[in-house]
């Protein structure tokens, strides 16, 4: 082989391997542009806790840009607490959905809406229905013990016709939306692997049974638990919780057996002070609170809800 063959052949080698660089240059140039376009959503969350008569979770939604937020709060020193995180966030608040109809759910609407009024608040037409039938009494009920945290005015959201938000181009569904009767729905954040919103998970309190009165109502219930189970979410964030919670499958786990437990309970007490008792022996490690009373006086016949 001669010194011109030779040249010719290094020419091409040098050719091919600055091709390949630059083509693998540019596949993880757009890998890169690919992982950023899909990059999960973040999930966190405020509750309370003892500080508030109720210790209902709200939780932020977050893209790069964009902010969600998932129920208001009960008490105005609670909501102020919600925009002051949003505000901190730099990010826009697009929108606000209320995921369930009772009071310690929206009653912060009005604190939200006075410092970001372009945001859109939502809900279920279901719940947007149950909130509409019961405001005004909850209000009267609950606004003497309030009192300067009980809202100045009621924020009625606007009924939602689509089970899917966006926010920076990634996906929250809104699982139980087209369910025959979906009284009780949850969020599902596919990117990040997390459920949040709704009243039907707790953890470390006692479970609200004042809703489900019924058999076939429970058994809803425990279907919706199964449901969340199945779509394998690294992160469960209870509605209701206290202390130490455990923000993942656990959680779920907790409220299954806390429902069959009290039905149980039930059927073996003659009264709410039996009922109540023998819940308390169950969970010594949970007091007893107005949640339990409620619920075993009404399970028993012994009190109608609502009111």
């Amino acid at each position: 082989m001669n010194t011109s063959t030779y040249a010719i052949r290094n020419t091409v080698n040098a050719t091919l391997k600055a091709s390949s660089n630059i083509s693998l240059a540019a596949t993880l140039l757009l890998a890169g542009f690919s992982a950023v376009n899909a990059a999960p959503l973040q999930v966190s969350h405020f509750n309370p806790g003892e500080n508030s008569i109720f210790a209902v979770s709200s939780s932020f939604i977050s893209g790069e840009h964009e902010m969600m937020l998932v129920d208001a709060q009960f008490q105005n020193n609670d909501a102020q607490k919600l925009v002051d995180t949003i505000k901190a966030s730099g990010k826009k608040l697009t929108q606000v959905y209320i995921s369930h109809s009772d009071p310690d759910f929206y009653f912060g609407l009005a604190v939200i809406k006075k410092h970001f009024p372009d945001a859109q608040i939502v809900a279920t037409q279901t719940t947007v229905d149950a909130i509409k039938a019961s405001m005004e009494g909850k209000l009267a009920y609950w606004g003497p013990i309030l009192k300067d945290n009980a809202p100045k005015e009621l924020v009625l959201p606007k009924a939602i016709h689509s089970d899917t938000f966006t926010i920076d181009g990634e996906q929250v569904i809104i699982k139980g939306f087209n369910d025959k009767h979906p009284k009780h729905t949850f969020l599902w954040v596919p990117s990040a692997k997390t459920i949040t919103g709704g009243v039907e998970v707790f953890d470390n309190t006692h479970v609200w049974m004042a809703d489900t009165q019924t058999a076939s109502e429970r058994q809803e219930w425990l279907a919706h638990l199964d449901a969340m189970e199945k779509l394998l979410p690294t992160t469960v964030i209870p509605g209701h919780y206290l202390g130490e919670a455990r923000f993942d499958t656990r959680a779920i786990g907790f409220t299954r057996e806390y429902v069959k437990a009290f039905e149980v309970a039930a059927k073996a007490s003659k009264d709410s002070a039996e009922l109540i008792q023998k819940m308390l022996a169950l969970y010594p490690q949970m007091p007893a609170d107005a949640g339990l009373e409620i619920s075993a006086k009404v399970y028993m016949g012994e009190m109608t809800w609502p009111m």
